[in-house]
């Protein structure tokens, strides 16, 4: 059983509602982050950013600036930028590009069943990022990013949502980025027809926002503790999709150092651990236990002995874990990917072609392209209660913040 709540989403106009989504504020460099504040008076990013045009600064992720965030919230509401829906609905939402399309349901996913391990997790969370966020919805009283969520597949919901989103969409617009938008405003009927559907699915597991939830959990905590709880503080805002419409890629190792080695004694350490041959080009791994290299100009294909791969255990068989415990910890030293400075991660999405340029730059020695793990095996490490190395997937639909605001008291 999962208990999906419906809520009075604040949101855009729907003139406006191209100009206020956004991505997050921290997915922009630093110049086009600038350009928008600068240029666009309706985004999201100027209630994120309420200092940005000020000689005055306050503190990061401090008191003060949450302050300022919730009154740049309110002016908002007070200039008829956002509106807030009279009635409690569930959403539908649609996210396409190219040949990529995504839609599931926003809605308030339980806190309840979150810390009863009724909604999985794969991930660990940082103590000190949960206490910041916890301390951000405390002030400012909302959460506009949802956390992405994913169940098995169900007829019934997909007949549901089907029907719904063959009906003209309250908004539908495409953003710079050549991302199509849609969201559709679920009836009283079809809300409630949605929750019952999804007192059907088993669980539901976190694709994206461990750390968005698990703040969240510990803010419903603290009003509970306090007294202050109410309805919307049980609830978290989430999206959910089938697991099969989730997409999944890899994040990528750059590593700044050798270690010692020289490029031919590490080829020849790692032939000891497996196989490692040449390739004419650059290419992603083309299976599961298969790493593509590249050191300085050369690329290498790489594949583990069969010895070194514990399928028994659905972390350690990880392309993730693989490369950690086999190369990264006894070659290269790296013990914590958390705290190693020598490590960048890449996203699957950016071209081989630009990991080529960083390592030619001279920034970093080598890098390790990985194959992405499968939503299947997300779930078998949730279902199990393990977590997955660090940095192990990279997870679209990537959500735009702004579009459906939870508010956390009536």
């Amino acid at each position: 059983m999962s208990d999906v709540a419906p809520f009075k989403a604040i949101r855009p106009v729907r003139d406006k509602v191209h100009l206020v989504a956004t991505r997050p504020y921290y997915s922009y460099k630093k110049n086009v982050l600038k350009a928008k504040l600068e240029d666009n008076p309706f985004t999201f990013l100027r209630i994120i950013n309420p200092e940005f045009d000020s000689p005055v600064k306050t503190k990061p992720n401090s008191t003060e600036r949450f302050q300022l965030v919730k009154s740049q919230f309110e002016h908002f509401r007070q200039e008829g930028i956002l509106m807030q829906d009279a009635e409690a609905h569930l959403y539908i939402y649609r996210q396409s590009k190219d040949d990529f399309s995504v839609i599931g349901i926003v809605g308030g996913a339980s806190v309840q069943e979150y810390i009863d391990n009724d909604i999985k997790k794969h991930e660990q969370t940082l103590t000190l990022r949960e206490e910041v966020f916890t301390n951000y919805l405390d002030q400012v009283g909302f959460n506009a990013e949802p956390v992405l969520m994913t169940y098995d597949p169900n007829t019934e919901l997909n007949q549901l949502i089907e029907t719904v989103s063959s009906e003209r969409p309250e908004y539908e617009f495409t953003t710079t980025d050549r991302i199509k938008h849609e969201l559709w405003v679920l009836s009283t009927e079809q809300t409630n027809a949605c929750q019952q559907l999804f007192k059907g699915v088993d669980a539901l597991y976190i694709a994206d926002g461990h750390h968005r939830s698990a703040s969240s959990v510990r803010y419903a905590q603290m009003k509970q503790e306090k007294g202050e709880e109410t309805k919307e503080s049980a609830y978290f805002l989430s999206y959910l999709v089938a697991k099969d419409q989730v997409r999944i890629l890899a994040f990528h190792r750059l590593l700044k150092s050798l270690n010692g080695y020289d490029n031919h004694s590490f080829i020849k350490a790692m032939s000891e651990l497996g196989s490692i041959k040449p390739i004419p080009a650059a290419r992603e791994p083309e299976k599961e236990h298969e790493f593509t290299i590249c050191i300085g100009s050369e690329w290498y294909c790489f594949e583990p002995s069969a010895a070194f791969i514990n399928h028994q255990n659905p972390v350690e068989q990880l392309d993730s874990f693989i490369l950690s415990d086999l190369i990264l910890k006894p070659l290269l030293g790296i013990v914590d990917l958390k705290t190693s400075d020598q490590v960048e991660f890449v996203p699957g999405n950016e071209t081989l072609s630009s990991i080529e340029d960083k390592i030619k730059s001279g920034k970093f020695q080598v890098a390790f392209i990985l194959h992405p793990a499968t939503i299947d095996q997300v779930k078998e490490v949730a279902d199990a209660g393990m977590n997955m190395p660090p940095k192990s997937t990279w997870v679209e639909p990537k959500l735009r913040s702004g579009l459906t605001i939870y508010q956390l008291h009536a």
